[in-house]
């Protein structure tokens, strides 16, 4: 009599990546800074706080997403 043995396999475990805590700081900063850049150039670049002086080409390129975003900028 032959016995079938049966194989143990164990349990797929996905791959987390290791963040220590500095760079999980460094990356939340990260996106901190460009989340507020984003804001600054849809918000509030035109005008007197215009990063580029009285040049309206930013405030032109993202002038639709202003109004469907909710911003005044009439």
């Amino acid at each position: 009599m032959t016995s079938t043995a049966k194989a143990v396999s164990k349990p797929r475990s996905l791959a987390v990546p290791n963040l220590s805590v500095v760079s999980a700081a460094l990356l939340l900063t990260a996106t901190v800074l460009i989340a507020a850049l984003v804001y600054y150039f849809l918000g509030y670049d035109q005008g007197a706080v215009s990063v580029f002086g009285s040049d309206t080409h930013v405030h032109e390129f993202v002038h639709d997403a202003r109004h469907f975003l909710g911003f005044p900028c009439h």
